[in-house]
C-alpha cells in the first residue's frame, strides 16, 4: 500500500503577501517570547483562530478538525489539516506541518513533533477544550502548564501602527456598507435583500483596497420591528412597514480583523414617543465618547453613562456592555474581553487601544416606542482623548428613509 505518513510538509507553491509585513509579525512574536521567557514557558500551543491568525497570518477554517501554532525560542510552526492542501503554509508566517486523517490524533502528533515531550507548556486556557486539554497531557507529558490567555489578550489589546492603518480601513468600508445599506432601504423590502446590498457594497470595497487578502466572514445584520430587540438577531424575510424602527448593522472583515457600523433608522417616519427615545440614546452615545480617554476605567465609563440613564428613567433599558475593544474579532472567534465597557471591567484605557461606543436601549413589544435603539462607533484612544473613525451619520436627519 502507498505509504500515508502521520504529517508532513506541504510547501505547494510561493508564500502568498502578507497582510502585514515581517517586521510587523517579528514584533509580535518577540512580544509573546518575552511572555513566554516571564512565564518560564518553552513551548506555546495556540488553538484558537484569533490566536494563530495574530501571530502567524493564517486564519483556519475548523469544520470539525483542530488547528494549531507552536511558538518555541527558535520556531512558530502552525499546524494544519490535509483538507487544506498548501494554503495553511502559503498564508502562515514561519513553517507549517500537515496532518493526516489516517490515524486519530496525528494533530497531536504534529505537535509534539515541534514542543517536545516533558517540557514547559503554556496554552489558552480559555480555548483548549478538557478533551484536548487531556490529550495535550497524554502527548506531551509537560513538566508545567501555563494559561497564557491573560497576557496574550493584554498583547492584543495595544494596536500597532499598521493595525491601526487596517482597523481605519475597515471603518471606511463599513461605512460604504451603510450608505449601500440606506440607499437599499424601501417600503416593501426584505430584511435580506436590504442586508445582501450592504455585504455586496463592503466585498467589493474590501477587494478593490486589499487585492492580495482572502475574502471571508464579512456580513450585514439588518433588522425591523420586533426584530431590532436584540443586538445580534439574525436577518429574516420580514418586509419593512411604514414606521418601522430598523437596525443598520454592517460588519466587513479584513484578514480577520472586524470593524462595525451600526445604527438605528426609521422606515419613513417616526412617531414623538420613538424620536424621544432615539434622541436620548444619541445624547447617551455622545456623553460616551466623550468619556474615553487615557486613565479612564472601563468600569467607571460605564458607570457615568449608566447614571446619565438613570437621571432620564432609561436604565432600566439597557441589556449589556457599552463597548468592547476591535481587532482580530468576529461573531465566532476572537474577543479581548478585557477591554469591555461594563462594570465588571477596571482595565485603564491607554493610547493605541481601539473601542466602540455602542449604548443601546430595548422597549419591550406593546409599550409605546417598542424597538432596539442602538448607535456604534469606533474610537482609537490618542494621548489627548479619542479619534472617532466612524464617519456615518447618526440620528433622524439622515436616518428617517425610504
Amino acid at each position: 500500500m502507498t505509504l500515508r505518513p502521520d504529517t508532513y510538509r506541504l510547501h505547494n507553491g510561493e508564500k502568498a503577501t502578507a497582510q502585514f509585513s515581517t517586521i510587523e509579525y517579528e514584533t509580535r512574536l518577540a512580544g509573546l517570547r518575552a511572555i513566554m521567557a516571564a512565564a518560564g514557558v518553552k513551548a506555546a500551543i495556540f488553538t484558537s483562530m484569533h490566536s494563530i491568525a495574530y501571530y502567524s497570518g493564517f486564519l483556519y477554517c475548523a469544520f470539525g478538525r483542530p488547528y494549531g501554532l507552536v511558538v518555541t525560542a527558535t520556531e512558530n510552526v502552525t499546524i494544519s489539516a490535509g483538507i487544506d492542501a498548501g494554503q495553511p503554509w502559503r498564508r502562515s508566517f514561519g513553517d507549517n506541518i500537515t496532518y493526516t486523517d489516517w490515524q486519530r490524533d496525528n494533530f497531536w502528533r504534529a505537535i509534539r513533533s515541534v514542543a517536545g515531550e516533558n517540557s514547559a507548556i503554556g496554552y489558552e486556557g480559555d480555548h483548549l477544550t478538557l478533551d484536548q486539554h487531556g490529550k495535550l497531557l497524554a502527548f506531551l507529558s509537560p513538566a508545567s502548564q501555563t494559561d497564557l490567555s491573560p497576557a496574550i489578550m493584554q498583547q492584543r489589546m495595544h494596536k500597532s501602527p499598521a493595525e491601526l492603518a487596517l482597523i481605519r480601513e475597515g471603518a471606511r468600508i463599513a461605512d460604504i456598507g451603510g450608505y449601500a445599506i440606506r440607499d437599499a432601504v424601501k417600503l416593501g423590502q426584505r430584511e435580506i435583500d436590504i442586508a445582501m446590498a450592504g455585504r455586496d457594497a463592503m466585498e467589493l470595497a474590501i477587494a478593490e483596497a486589499f487585492p492580495d487578502a482572502e475574502y471571508r466572514d464579512s456580513w450585514v445584520w439588518f433588522q425591523s420591528g420586533l426584530n431590532t430587540d436584540g443586538a445580534h438577531n439574525p436577518v429574516t424575510s420580514r418586509k419593512l412597514q411604514k414606521g418601522d424602527i430598523l437596525s443598520l448593522n454592517s460588519f466587513p472583515m479584513i484578514s480577520g480583523y472586524y470593524t462595525a457600523l451600526e445604527r438605528t433608522m426609521f422606515a419613513g417616519s417616526v412617531d414623538p414617543t420613538s424620536l424621544g427615545i432615539w434622541q436620548a440614546n444619541i445624547a447617551a452615545h455622545e456623553y460616551g465618547i466623550s468619556l474615553l480617554k487615557p486613565g479612564m476605567r472601563c468600569s467607571e465609563v460605564t458607570h457615568k453613562i449608566n447614571a446619565f440613564l438613570e437621571d432620564r428613567d432609561l436604565l432600566q433599558y439597557r441589556s449589556f456592555g457599552y463597548g468592547h475593544s476591535f481587532g482580530i474579532l468576529s461573531h465566532y472567534y476572537g474577543r479581548e474581553a478585557g477591554l469591555e465597557l461594563r462594570e465588571d471591567v477596571d482595565t485603564v484605557l491607554e493610547p493605541g487601544m481601539v473601542v466602540s461606543m455602542e449604548p443601546m436601549l430595548t422597549i419591550s413589544h406593546g409599550q409605546a416606542g417598542a424597538g432596539g435603539y442602538r448607535e456604534h462607533d469606533i474610537l482609537i484612544i490618542n494621548d489627548d482623548g479619542n479619534d472617532n473613525i466612524t464617519g456615518y451619520p447618526y440620528g433622524p436627519d439622515f436616518n428617517i428613509v425610504g
